[in-house]
């Protein structure tokens, strides 16, 4: 019988061969193993988590009693933290002292703004610059307003203003308001809040003097016409005799058009004893309501003449087939009242340097 010889790395393959195949069947065994377990305590964390309707039905109150805690706690804490939003909401908006004076024989009313103290900071450094609105509801035909106090929050008004035509008898219909500003001249002015004194709440036989709260501003009662702003800057050189008038940009427009927008440009007219001196007016802008100009024009207006003109800032919205219509103006000068006479007093005060202001648009009066 012949014996065959095996060659040293013939059996060192054999050997590692056999030992593959070995590991090979030790991981399936184990790795099926693990499954099996896995899918045991996945079964276990099911059964935990769902709620079985017949142990409900076992368990009757003592489970309710079990799951009503929770659920009272979080009704709890829910109304925590509504009260605590509540009390944040709740921000104090300072105090205004006015004093009331009613004639009864020529049926004016006599307001007087005195101070406010305590109102919030509006600007970045903590203060605010506080105007006082003052005018009478529903008609708001009138309004006054106060000067300008800058970087405090106790300003010291002392002026008062005067309602001519407001018979006793129509008094019990009307409401004063006192509507607390503050002044900023790049951007339209943000409202502190408001004093509202129903004129049938107070006794007119006397002279009234007292504090009110200032109550945050109610939007549906102080609603400045929806005709937009806009803003321009004035420039006057004395020695020239020249007005510069820059109209940089209009926003939140009123729509004119079908579609929802506006083609708005803006006409300027120089004014003097009633009669109009001169005209000039920006390029179209189609299809906007918050159009950009950045356009420039120029007046001759001699210094001697300067506090008795008068520039009327008009926007228009253009119409290709029909008339164009306007739709808001800005009145300065002089003779004006508010934060028109305000702009225009303060281009005076500062020749040659240009004065931008944001103005709200006002209703152009009805020709005759």
């Amino acid at each position: 019988m012949r014996i065959i010889a095996i060659p040293i790395w013939a059996l060192i393959l054999i050997g590692a061969g056999v030992l593959l195949v070995l590991g090979c069947c030790c991981y399936c065994i184990c790795k099926r193993c693990i499954c099996r377990k896995k899918k045991k305590k996945e079964g276990k964390k099911g059964l935990k988590g769902a709620v079985d309707l017949r142990n409900v039905a076992l368990l009757g109150n003592s489970y309710k009693e079990k799951v009503q805690p929770d659920v009272a706690d979080l009704t709890q804490n829910m109304e925590d933290n509504e009260d605590a939003e509540s009390t944040k909401s709740e921000v104090k908006l300072g105090k205004l002292q006015f004093q009331l004076d009613y004639d009864f024989q020529k049926g004016e009313l006599s307001v007087g703004v005195i101070q406010a103290a305590d109102l919030p900071g509006m600007d970045m450094s903590g203060t605010s610059d506080p105007y006082v609105k003052v005018y009478l509801l529903p008609d708001k035909k009138k309004k006054f307003e106060t000067k300008v106090h800058r970087k405090t929050l106790n300003p010291v008004f002392n002026e008062t203003f005067i309602f001519k035509n407001v018979p006793y008898a129509e008094t019990g219909s009307k409401t004063l308001v006192f509507a607390i500003y503050d002044f900023d001249r790049f951007s339209k002015h943000d409202q502190i809040g408001q004093v509202q004194v129903p004129l049938n709440s107070v006794d007119l036989c006397q002279v009234i003097e007292e504090w009110r709260d200032v109550a945050s501003p109610d939007n549906d009662s102080e609603k400045e016409n929806k005709l937009g702003d806009i803003c321009f800057s004035l420039r006057y050189v004395p020695t020239a005799g020249k007005l510069t008038v820059v109209i940089l940009e209009a926003k939140n427009l009123k729509k004119m058009d079908v579609g929802g927008l506006s083609d708005p440009y803006v006409k300027l007219s120089l004014m003097l004893g009633g009669k109009r001196m001169k005209k000039k007016k920006t390029t179209i802008k189609k299809f906007t309501l918050n159009p950009y100009y950045n356009e420039s024009f120029s007046f001759e207006v001699p210094f001697e003449q300067v506090q008795k003109v008068s520039l009327i800032v008009t926007v228009v919205d253009y119409d290709r087939i029909g008339t164009s219509e306007p739709i808001g103006r800005v009145n300065l000068g002089c003779n004006s009242s508010g934060t028109e006479l305000r702009h225009w007093s303060d281009m005076l005060a500062n020749p040659r340097r240009p004065i931008a202001q944001w103005h709200t648009l006002q209703e152009v009066p009805e020709k005759n």
